[in-house]
């Protein structure tokens, strides 16, 4: 790995505090691993080994139907730990990761991380905040998905981009999405077609222009009436 594990580590704020030595003594537990975009780190159901740290790239949290439909939970990128929960109440992964662009990142055995923490309770209380956050993250997400239409929410997501990273021109706001339709109505929690189909009435309405994997806010004061109006 092209950076040092101690140095990615300080960078954890799971770990921030931790001395020298400790850091040090944290560092020779750890292994690095590389994963190509699409690999997967483990499966939904898989026997939980340990916990992984993202040095570099993206790490993508996804459930599977049985229907094959997909349900993006997280995308993490570095400075994130993954498989928190597992790796101290002994059960299974409940979801999936796979990389979704290369990723670089750190692994730690599930028994060395318990025993870890052990040995350093604040490093555990801050695990316990993480899960605190993931968890309020899901509720969210489970009221997105039960109180919003898909129309809704993909307005929701246009929005938040353009504020994030959209470049403003003369035609309006312009979006970079860096995901195709399928990706997106796995975030969104649909399907490929609904997406297609909302961003289709979007344009003729004359709210958006889409230019492939681009889009242009023509009109986000309109956009978000439209999302108030939905409320």
């Amino acid at each position: 790995m092209a950076t040092n594990a101690e140095a990615i580590l300080r960078r954890i704020p799971l770990f921030a505090g931790l001395t020298e030595s400790e850091m040090h003594a944290l560092a020779a537990r750890v292994s690095p691993r590389r994963f190509g975009r699409g690999e997967l780190l483990f499966s939904e159901g898989d026997p939980c080994q340990g916990l992984f740290i993202v040095a570099a790239g993206k790490v993508r949290i996804f459930k599977m139907s049985a229907s094959g439909r997909e349900q993006i939970l997280a995308l993490e990128g570095a400075g994130s730990t993954i498989a928190e929960l597992p790796v101290f109440d002994g059960g299974n992964y409940p979801a999936s990761a796979s990389a979704a662009e290369d990723a670089e990142v750190l692994f730690i055995s599930r028994k060395d991380f318990q025993g870890f923490c052990r040995e350093h309770p604040e490093v555990a209380l801050k695990v316990i905040a993480v899960v605190g956050g993931r968890l309020r993250r899901l509720v969210g997400i489970i009221e997105e998905l039960s109180f919003t239409t898909v129309r809704q929410r993909l307005i929701a997501l246009l929005l938040r981009l353009a504020q994030e990273k959209g470049v403003t021109s003369r035609q309006g706001i312009r979006i970079e999405l860096g995901a195709s339709h399928q990706e997106l109505a796995a975030e969104l929690g649909t399907v490929r077609e609904l997406v297609s189909r909302n961003l289709g009435r979007l344009q003729a309405e004359g709210l958006i222009e889409v230019e492939g994997r681009e889009i242009i806010v023509k009109d986000a004061a309109g956009l978000k009436r439209e999302q108030a109006a939905g409320e």
